[in-house]
């Protein structure tokens, strides 16, 4: 085998850069304009791209040309296209300019925060931007850096949730030892989004000792106190210890909210971990529901919030 040409060694050429990156935003801004004329669903068969690719990676790259009309050929007609406005499932669509463009600017400067030192301005950077977001939400100032409080931008809230279980598990433990991780207990109602159960499992809790709940019509299937009161009651009388509550605003299935005041009440009472995802709700600025959770803030709460499932909000940080 020969070497490999020079600007195989050189995956990002200045040179080309420019012109290679107009390419794809010109793709991108063509596919918007017409997302109304493909069907929603992908109307294809398992299997299907991986009988149009080659088994094995390529050694050299293709032209950006020849890339963008493979995408068009092949991945278009097997997507199912979130941003049409015939897509009513799940989300809202959520794609912005604004959204693209921080995409671009994090790709392009490609830096990797893990600690301070790695890029400062990163770190700092992320603080503010949680601050903002909590003064947004109406959250009192211990939940701001500023405060004592913080956060972390994750990728998704599957990831919240399993950091905030992660931590709720090792502050009970290092209390009642890790033989009582078998005691441990968690809450949710049967609205609540599958995450939470993979979760539990990834930071150990058994799977017996997951406690959904089920919800009515009654509540607007949402998850009431009475319900987790007697099933933590249950469990206290079985030598069980309640580690975390799981309450949301907006859940993924139905858009219920939970009755995030006495839920909080009941968590400061039997010392829960109170997690709040808020999902897929309204828009958050003035909304009632927030100003509640200022008054369950009493115990040991952590709250996510998905940004890019608000309805009329479409942000990406």
């Amino acid at each position: 085998m020969g070497s490999l040409p020079l600007e195989a060694m050189m995956p990002l050429n200045p040179d080309s850069f420019a012109g290679e990156s107009s390419a794809v935003v010109d793709f991108l801004a063509d596919y918007y304009r017409n997302v109304d004329k493909y069907p929603v669903m992908a109307n294809t068969q398992p299997g299907t791209i991986r009988k149009l690719l080659p088994e094995a990676a390529p050694e050299l790259g293709d032209s950006m040309d020849r890339i963008l009309d493979d995408v068009q050929r092949d991945i278009l007609p097997g997507l199912t296209h979130w941003q049409s406005p015939s897509f009513f499932a799940y989300f809202p669509a959520n794609a912005s300019t604004a959204g693209f463009a921080g995409e671009m600017l994090s790709a392009g400067l490609n830096v990797v925060p893990f600690v301070w030192t790695a890029s400062p301005v990163a770190t700092e950077l992320e603080q503010v931007v949680v601050d903002w977001m909590a003064s947004l939400l109406g959250l009192p100032e211990r939940f701001h850096f500023k405060g004592g409080g913080g956060g972390v931008l994750h990728g998704s809230t599957c990831e919240a949730v399993v950091c905030t279980l992660a931590a709720a598990r090792d502050r009970a433990l290092s209390k009642l030892g890790h033989e009582g991780i078998l005691k441990l207990v968690v809450y949710a109602s049967d609205q609540t989004h599958a995450t939470f159960q993979k979760g539990a499992s990834i930071v150990g809790i058994p799977p017996a000792n997951f406690r959904i709940l089920r919800t009515s019509a009654n509540s607007g299937y949402g998850l009431t106190a009475t319900i987790v009161q007697r099933a933590i009651e249950e469990d206290v009388a079985r030598g069980l210890v309640p580690l975390y509550l799981c309450a949301t605003v907006g859940t993924t299935g139905l858009g219920a909210i939970d009755r995030v005041r006495e839920l909080g009440h009941v968590a400061r009472r039997y010392g829960n971990s109170f997690n709040l995802p808020l999902l897929y709700a309204n828009h958050p600025y003035g909304d009632t529901k927030y100003v509640e959770m200022e008054c369950a803030m009493r115990s040991q709460v952590t709250i996510s919030c998905s940004l890019n499932n608000q309805q009329s909000v479409p942000i990406t940080i």
